[in-house]
């Protein structure tokens, strides 16, 4: 049920300077987990979740399940990350995000490895509960979670390196995240648990571009080809607003197809938030301003699952 931002993305609100280097214990790991991402782990259980208590089935212990099963396989993926692109050469003083942990110094690669298979550690002792009320089901998708997260830039052929990770993103952190949490609640899935993955996958993605955007150069030195790389800034862009744009035309795709009503048209209160950022993504190059973009588009991708998820509960599930 994983889910990279909602609050990288909720808590993203701070740009940091790529040499900003933090000196306490915590806050370097702090800094490894890359906590600000979390949000984009836990946005898309609300939505799956809604789904069922809107229709009057709900699993509290399920719930807490699948959302720690999120965060821990979240955390994982980026300590896998951190730890594969520092020995990829992938992060390097030139990129303009903030610092990570192995490539600069601040931890030990073991270590940071180590807390790796902790973390995954802990999201198959989540996955085992879930296994217990769902059905075994569970576990295949919980494996090809962690498998995924670890691929992403480790490995023999790393499928981020390749151009593939946005569409990581939007299967695992859209269509699996919400289906999969609609699915520990009432052991079914349901066409509306995907048509609203669709939309919560997109903006997760979006998240994603604007991180690659900001890498470009960097990433296309050390041989990175990201789909920015691939498409070039100019299309990336054009990418992220189509994005953007589709997600929220989408929202009453579950309305209009007959089956919930027009309160999904909530997350449409924040599109004044993703019309400055469209802006912002489509001008600037400068890492200050594409770290703010990041973070906001964090922001919005949160906000647009609370409001969702409260209409789609309005809208009595499903």
């Amino acid at each position: 049920m994983s889910v990279k931002s909602t609050l990288d993305a909720l808590p993203k609100v701070a740009s940091e300077a790529p040499t900003t280097r933090p000196s306490g214990h915590v806050h370097i790991w702090v800094m490894a987990a890359r906590i600000r991402t979390l949000p984009a782990a836990v946005a898309p259980v609300l939505v799956g979740t809604s789904l069922a208590l809107g229709g009057g089935r709900f699993r509290a212990l399920a719930f807490v399940a699948a959302l720690f099963g999120a965060v821990f396989i979240q955390v994982g993926t980026n300590l896998s990350n951190d730890y594969s692109d520092a020995r990829r050469g992938a992060d390097t003083e030139e990129r303009l995000g903030p610092v990570r942990v192995t490539a600069g110094g601040l931890v030990p690669p073991g270590r940071v490895l180590f807390a790796t298979y902790v973390t995954f550690g802990l999201a198959v002792l989540c996955g085992v509960y879930l296994v217990t009320v769902a059905g075994w089901e569970l576990i295949a998708v919980g494996a090809v979670s962690i498998l995924a997260g670890v691929l992403y830039t480790g490995g023999p052929r790393p499928y981020g390196y390749e151009g593939l990770g946005e569409l990581f993103v939007f299967l695992f952190f859209g269509i699996v995240a919400v289906s999969g949490s609609y699915f520990v609640q009432t052991s079914e899935l349901a066409w509306q648990a995907f048509a609203c993955a669709i939309p919560v996958g997109l903006l997760a993605s979006a998240i994603l571009v604007v991180n690659n955007v900001r890498d470009l150069e960097t990433d296309r030195r050390a041989g990175k080809r990201t789909l920015a790389v691939r498409l070039g800034r100019s299309r990336t862009r054009t990418l992220y607003t189509a994005m953007i744009v589709v997600a929220f035309a989408l929202v009453p795709l579950c309305w209009v197809l007959g089956s919930m009503s027009a309160w999904l048209l909530l997350p449409w209160l924040a599109i004044p938030l993703a019309v400055p950022l469209v802006e912002v993504v489509r001008t600037r190059i400068d890492g200050p301003s594409l770290n703010g973009a990041l973070a906001k588009t964090g922001t919005l991708q949160l906000l647009f699952c609370v409001l969702f998820s409260a209409g789609i509960l309005a809208s009595g599930g499903i």
